[in-house]
Parts: C-alpha cells; sequence; structure tokens
C-alpha cells in the first residue's frame, strides 16, 4: 500500500556517528504494492535530501579543493546537501545487512535495469521497475546519492547542491574549454558535455562572452593541429548557445576556450558519498540501518570510484573505512573531472570529443609503480592501505575500454613493459567481446551520435553481474575469496601493442588504425593545487595502450568469454567505426563493439573469400552447437561467473541466437 511522509525532518547528532547533520524524507512509498521479496519480505523507498557539514581544518576534507575559500556556517563548517533515495527492506532485520549504493551515472540509475533486467526508471516503485526482484529477494539495500553539481534540473535526477568559492568575498574567474564534434552540419551548438543526444551536464555559461581570451578553434583529428576562427565570423546567442553561420561541419573538432566565474566546490560530492554511507552504517536511527556497504560505478561513476579511493575518501572523519566492496565497473584506468575549480564532472574521454580533459591521469594502478613521465612513484590505494580502510575491489572491463579507456593501464606498468602486481583484495576481469554497454539483440548498427559501419556486439554483461555482486558480499562478509582474475597479460602474449593484434583478413572489415591512450596533460602550473591555468592544456608524452590478442576468428583469447565466444557465432569485438554520413570514419565510434557473423556454409565463405569456418562446418546443426553453449556455460557457472538460476534464460537465448545466424 502506498504511503507518503512529506517534509518529514529527521535531526542527528552532528558529533561522532555522521557528518549528515539533517535528512529530509520527501516521500515514502511501499515497493510493488507491498509484494514481498523472498525472505527479505515487502520493500519501501525513501526519497529525500540529506544536508551536511565538513570542517576545511579536517584533514579527511583537505582534499576537497577550495574548501577554504567557501562560506562557513557559525561553528565554521561549510554545509552543503544532496539528493538521496532508497529502497530498503520494511524491517531491516530480513535484509542481508548489505547496502548496495550506485554511484549515479550524470544523476541516474541503472543498476535495477542492468541486474534485475527491469524498465528503465529513475523513480522505481511498480513491479516492472523491480524487473525479477533479483536485489530484493537477495536481501540487498538498494541505494543513491547524489554527487554531481551539475546535472540536468530534471524530476528524478540526482544532484549535489555545492556552494560557490569566492575570493575572500570576490567572485573567482578563470578560462573553460568546452570540445564537441557534430554529427550532423548545425548552426548553434549548447555549451556543455552532448552525450546521449543531450547535455551530460549544465557545467558553466560564459561569463565574459566578448572577453579577448574567448577562442573558438577548428581541427581534423582529435590531436590535429588547431585553426583558430575569426572572432567576427561566431558569436554567443545567449551565455550558453554558440551560433556560427558558416556551419559546424561533421566530424570535425570543435573547441572553445571562454572566461567563467563562481566555481562550485564540486569535490564535495565525494564527502557526500562517504557521509551519506557512512550515516547508513553508524547513525542511531539511520533510515536504513546496514552492517557493510558496496558501491557500484558503471562508466563515469565507476571512474568516480576510481578517484574517490585515490584521493582518500573511503576513509570517514572518525576514520572508518566507508565502502567495504566496491565494483568500479567499465571505468578502464580513467578518473575524473570531479575535484578542481571548474571542473566539468561529466566530461570522459572518447574518440572525437572530450579529449584531454583530467580524466585519464597517472596513477592507473592500484599499488606504487614508476612513472616514466614524471619521475615519482604513487598508486591508486596508496592512501586507503596508509589508512587501513581499503576495499575489496572487483574491476571490470569490457573489450571496448581496452580501445577507448587505455584499461591495460590497470595492470600493467605505466611504460607498457610488464604485468603489474595486484593486491590480494583485488580482482580485475575483462569481460570478452562486450562493449561498453550491452548491444541490442538482434544485433544493430549505432544510431544518432553514435552511427556505426558495423553492427553493435548484442552480448549482455548482466548475466556476470548477478553472480558478481554475490561473490563481492560473501567475499566481505565472510571472507570467501571470488573467482581468480582473468585478464590479458604480457606474460602470456595474450596483451599486445595494436601493430601486433593478429587480426584476421575478414572482407570489407579493417581494425581501427588507432587505440586511446592517455596523455601525460598539462594543466598549468598550479594543477597540483586544483587549479587549472592552462588552457587548452598542453599534450605531453602518451602512456602504452595495449589491446587483447585475437584468435583465428579475432575473438580475443583472454578474459571471462560468455558461452557466446566458447560456442561462437559470430566475431564479436570491442570496437566499432563511425559512419561516414556523421563524419571522420577514420575514427572509433564512441562506447560500440561490433559484430561480424559467420558465414553460414562452406560454399558462402568460399565466394565471399572470409578465412573463419562457416556454421556448417563447425557445428552441423543446432544440436551440437547448444551441446558445446550449454557445456561451457556449466563451467562458467562452477567457476561461479555465473549463476545457475540464470542458466535456463541464457540457453533460452542461445537457440534464438541460432535461429538469428542461420535466418
Amino acid at each position: 500500500m502506498r504511503s507518503s511522509l512529506c517534509a518529514v525532518l529527521l535531526l542527528l547528532s552532528t558529533t561522532a556517528e555522521a557528518r549528515v547533520v539533517r535528512l529530509e524524507v520527501t516521500r515514502r512509498a511501499d515497493l510493488a504494492a507491498g509484494q514481498a521479496f523472498g525472505a527479505a519480505g515487502p520493500y519501501e523507498k525513501l526519497v529525500g535530501r540529506i544536508h551536511c557539514a565538513v570542517r576545511p581544518e579536517d584533514p579527511h576534507d583537505r582534499a576537497i579543493v577550495d574548501l577554504a575559500l567557501a562560506p562557513r556556517n557559525a561553528a565554521g563548517e561549510v554545509e552543503f546537501a544532496a539528493d538521496f533515495f532508497v529502497l530498503r527492506p520494511k524491517d531491516p532485520a530480513r535484509g542481508n545487512g548489505s547496502l548496495l549504493l550506485e554511484i549515479p551515472n550524470r544523476g541516474g540509475k541503472a543498476i535495477l535495469a542492468m541486474v534485475n533486467q527491469a524498465a528503465s526508471s529513475l523513480d522505481p516503485e511498480s513491479a516492472a521497475d523491480l524487473g525479477d526482484g533479483f536485489l530484493m529477494r537477495n536481501g540487498f539495500t538498494v541505494a543513491w546519492v547524489g554527487w554531481q553539481w551539475d546535472v540536468r534540473d530534471e524530476p528524478h535526477l540526482m544532484r549535489l547542491f555545492a556552494p560557490v568559492a569566492t575570493d575572500h568575498g570576490r567572485p573567482i574567474r578563470g578560462l573553460l574549454r568546452d570540445d564537441f564534434t557534430p554529427t550532423a552540419r548545425s548552426t548553434e551548438v549548447p555549451l556543455g558535455h552532448q552525450i546521449g543526444g543531450g547535455i551530460g551536464g549544465t557545467e558553466y555559461e560564459a561569463a565574459s562572452p566578448a572577453s579577448p581570451r574567448t577562442r573558438l578553434t577548428v581541427r581534423d583529428a582529435p590531436l590535429g593541429e588547431r585553426q583558430v576562427i575569426p572572432p567576427n565570423e561566431w558569436s554567443f546567442t545567449d551565455a550558453r548557445t554558440v551560433r556560427y553561420p558558416k556551419g559546424f561541419e561533421p566530424g570535425r573538432v570543435y573547441e572553445l576556450v571562454y572566461e567563467v566565474r563562481d566555481p562550485r566546490l564540486a569535490g564535495l560530492g565525494f564527502a557526500a558519498v562517504r557521509d551519506f554511507v557512512s550515516y547508513l552504517k553508524h547513525a542511531k536511527g539511520s533510515v536504513a540501518p546496514v552492517r557493510v556497504a558496496h558501491g557500484v560505478g558503471i562508466s563515469q561513476s565507476g571512474r568516480f570510484l576510481r578517484h574517490f579511493l585515490y584521493q582518500g575518501f573511503n576513509a570517514d572523519e572518525e576514520g572508518r573505512r566507508v565502502f567495504d566492496g566496491l565494483v568500479p565497473h567499465v571505468a578502464g584506468a580513467g578518473r575524473g573531472n570531479f575535484n578542481h575549480r571548474f571542473c566539468q564532472p561529466s566530461r570522459d574521454a572518447q574518440p572525437m570529443n572530450a579529449i584531454l580533459y583530467a580524466t585519464d591521469l597517472y596513477p592507473f594502478a592500484d599499488l606504487p609503480l614508476a612513472d616514466p613521465v614524471s619521475g615519482t612513484s604513487e598508486g591508486l590505494l596508496d592512501r586507503a592501505l596508509a589508512e587501513g580502510v581499503a576495499p575489496k575491489i572487483l574491476y571490470t572491463n569490457t573489450s571496448y575500454e581496452y580501445w577507448g579507456r587505455a584499461a591495460s593501464l590497470v595492470h600493467t606498468t605505466p611504460d607498457g613493459r610488464s604485468d603489474a602486481p595486484l593486491p590480494p583484495s583485488v580482482r580485475v576481469y575483462l569481460y570478452t567481446g562486450l562493449q561498453h554497454f550491452s548491444g541490442p539483440f538482434p544485433p544493430a548498427r549505432g544510431k544518432g551520435e553514435l552511427a556505426s559501419q558495423y553492427p553493435q556486439s548484442p552480448l549482455a554483461v548482466r548475466w556476470f553481474w548477478r553472480a558478481m555482486l554475490l561473490d563481492l558480499d560473501a567475499w566481505v562478509k565472510e571472507g570467501a575469496p571470488p573467482p581468480p582474475s582473468r585478464y590479458p597479460r604480457l606474460d602470456d602474449g595474450t596483451l599486445v601493442p595494436l601493430d601486433r593484434l593478429a587480426w584476421p583478413r575478414i572482407p570489407g572489415v579493417e581494425p581501427p588504425r588507432d587505440v586511446h591512450r592517455a596523455v601525460a596533460t598539462d594543466f598549468g602550473p598550479d594543477f597540483a593545487r586544483g587549479i587549472v591555468s592552462r588552457q587548452p592544456p598542453g599534450a605531453g608524452p602518451a602512456y602504452p595502450s595495449l589491446v587483447p590478442q585475437v584468435d583465428a576468428d579475432g575473438n580475443e583469447v583472454a578474459g571471462v568469454r560468455l558461452p557466446e565466444l566458447a560456442a561462437p557465432l559470430a566475431t564479436c569485438t570491442g570496437w566499432n567505426l563511425r559512419d561516414p554520413a556523421v563524419g571522420a570514419p577514420f575514427a572509433r565510434v564512441s562506447f560500440l563493439g561490433s559484430y561480424f557473423p559467420f558465414s553460414k556454409d562452406e560454399a558462402a565463405r568460399a565466394a565471399s573469400g572470409d578465412p573463419r569456418r562457416s556454421l556448417a562446418e563447425r557445428y552441423g546443426d543446432e544440436e551440437r552447437y547448444l551441446g558445446r553453449f550449454t557445456g561451457a556455460a556449466l563451467a562458467l557457472a562452477r567457476e561461479r561467473f555465473l549463476l545457475d538460476e540464470d542458466l535456463p534464460a541464457i540457453l533460452r537465448h542461445a537457440r534464438e541466437e541460432w535461429a538469428e545466424a542461420v535466418r
């Protein structure tokens, strides 16, 4: 039965238990009309806002850039607020005691669609929004908290409400950079990171459009030579839109440098996550009491978790561990634009936009490794290990991240010459043949800004996630180790430079001529203090990015291979190329892999010149194909990469895949 609780204020201790000083619940409702989810029973959702305060002099808060320049309350603290959203067992004692906090990607909620196979919803409540109820049946408390200040102001998106820094009351100004690559000719473009057909973040408006420091350039390749567009040929139509009457051309990289003011304290997003989790774990009267906390982040929010660890936020102000387990998924070797002055949290690193932002910065691996550029040696986990708060971590990447997010640097030395050691508390998995997000079935080419030359890889990641979360929970609570790491390595030849990729000569298909590389980027002499003074930044040496080696079919050899690769019907890659219609056909498409089906029989293969064996040559008929597929699925279940309960659905899909392949 649905209920409502409007503007209920829960006053909390401000001394020791948590730095959430006030929690405001604005909505409360039963999930799925009160349906019981196994032993965990009925669930309810709580929606509202947390109000927090941090101390600029506290060593756990000092990493927040410009914190000393923020307004303070009477107690000398900096106040801020964030949205929260919790799905919890109505009787917490019936849950499993574990929090699953998803770091919102640009304010959204994805974990229910990914793990529960649910309808995508920003305000989950109905049975359809919860899918098969997997997380609820297993007793997890599922939550989100806003951490990104520039999320679009739209219903149900999770936002951070951060104060503005000033120079003793005087406005702070600086330069910002906006780059974009149109997919169609246009005369007007809005400022801000464009992603998924919209704006990834509202970012900053132009404070002084007529400033002589404002400059618009164009180039034909990501690191190509910039050509200045004369200032009399373009203009701001308002503080958030640029007009170029001659027309922005598809496939070219445009870059605008402009003046902004009033920096938000974006780094408070780390404190919001830290303090909300600490509150749920430790505060008396917690609205969702839990014993352990797992953090999951997908893409941007996976990079957030890597940055969170690096900057020491896994210890709360009392020095207690915040997250006990983490899953940074499809983050590659990146961190993000999350904690510097005038940072743009939505910016990532794509083949043709968001180029040379603060996303791919050393250190890349967990343990200290020598940086050949700076000569320093540090690791992502240095602070967590020093304070005794390192969590259990499952780093998971798909094939795309090795081509598009420099994922090899997670487990190699920065010079790319050796495999790097992993801490015992870490596992690294490559989910072989998958793209950044699961593609459609039947396979189809990308559309819109992701228009591609080839069909996308349709391999689904959800089966891995379901097993992985149970493994992580058991590792944290019981010490039961998850499956050993499985990823491409230099010492066995499964990780190679691009020029050593043994790509088969599939008719009409050539692999990309480049791979994304992390570049030593110069943001100016004050970047160590979080201040970017050089726009655009300088590009220094690039770190080696290596890719997984492939077999005779073009499928990658290493990693965790779904049954679709043990009994393949096609070649599935971590790369795709841009459709010529959107320009720059030489470049990789953001996020997408490819699907190259095998010929049906030997005659068709010979006619096309395809070196890969046909379906008839491999299997003969559906029964033999399903036998090989089933054996591979059972092996993955024994290894705990798949769940027994999911095998019937996986095998049903295998029949659909065969029918599509021979159609």
